[in-house]
């Protein structure tokens, strides 16, 4: 393939890719059938994040589609990451998501299991899962990179792609081996988005235990962060966002502060600044359950580390 033949990388592949500290943010589409109410989720993230991911039927309930959101976004400027989950579709519907996304724009894609249907408003909805996410990682590379379907039949057009997939950052103990984050980068994921972790200590010896095993930095990790409104939300996510990691000395920060909102964004902005500087860190994914608002505020000041210092 000639230079000039060369597919333009997505802003967020860019970001990446220039060593910049790259920042992501995270809406859920509405319940409704009108466009202006995804234009409205997202326009204050607008210039601020490098992409904004759309979910995918979030703790498995309905909303606007992910894919007919992502198109909407697109359309406004807004590049998006696009959540496909395997939860609810058997792999003949997801090929033709991928190729729906793939024409109407749509490149960063987020790979994900899903939300068990037990956990949503419709607990007796019945899950696919014909595929999992190393299943439908597999397919969409070789869509990318061969232009085809698993069958074999070719595609005219090929799809360009930016894979990637969520992970669990832990503290791990000796001998542990990131066997299902190697799995996934095996089958061709480029990014991950991770779960909350507020402790840059615990993120320093996961990258380095990633570092040790060749998945960084062939994996670009952008690291979970929130600006935490209250002691009491960090309490809630603790205990219903498995994987949640906030250290109790952020906690008490909060419960002493006169304006817990205020050190809320104060704590994430400073841990951003420390996580500029681990080495495998490409940036942040800012996510704020119940708390949308605290998200454009802290995406501006972020603008300030997004060049890392090596």
């Amino acid at each position: 393939m000639n230079e000039a033949d060369r597919p333009t990388p997505t802003s967020l592949a860019a970001a990446i890719a220039a060593g910049r500290f790259a920042l992501t943010a995270e809406i859920a589409p509405p319940l409704s059938c009108d466009p202006a109410d995804v234009i409205e989720l997202a326009r204050p993230l607008k210039g601020l994040a490098d992409a904004v991911n759309v979910t995918d039927g979030a703790g498995a309930r309905a909303h606007m589609g992910a894919a007919a959101a992502a198109a909407i976004l697109a359309r406004e400027g807004i590049e998006p990451i696009q959540q496909f989950t395997c939860r609810d579709r058997n792999r003949i519907a997801l090929q033709g998501d991928l190729l729906a996304a793939a024409a109407l724009g749509v490149r960063n894609l987020l790979l994900l299991r899903g939300d068990d249907p037990t956990a949503g408003d419709q607990p007796e909805a019945k899950p696919v899962f014909d595929l999992d996410t190393v299943g439908l990682l597999t397919t969409a590379a070789r869509l990318r990179d061969c232009g085809e379907l698993p069958s074999g039949r070719k595609l005219t057009g090929q799809p360009t792609f930016f894979l990637g997939v969520a992970d669990t950052p832990i503290d791990p103990p000796a001998g542990w081996a990131p066997h299902s984050l190697k799995a996934k980068a095996d089958a061709g994921a480029q990014f991950v988005q991770t779960q909350f972790c507020m402790d840059a200590g615990i993120v320093r010896r996961y990258l380095a235990r990633l570092t040790e095993h060749g998945l960084v930095p062939r994996l670009a990790m952008l690291i979970g962060v929130v600006p935490l409104k209250s002691a009491r939300a960090a309490r809630w996510m603790c205990k219903h966002l498995p994987g949640t990691i906030i250290p109790d000395a952020t906690i008490a920060r909060l419960e002493r502060a006169a304006d817990p909102a205020a050190e809320g964004r104060r704590a994430c902005l400073e841990l951003m600044q420390e996580l500029a500087q681990i080495p495998g860190v490409a940036g942040a994914h800012v996510m704020a359950p119940a708390n949308p608002e605290a998200i454009p505020p802290v995406l501006a000041e972020a603008a300030n580390i997004r060049r890392r210092t090596n």
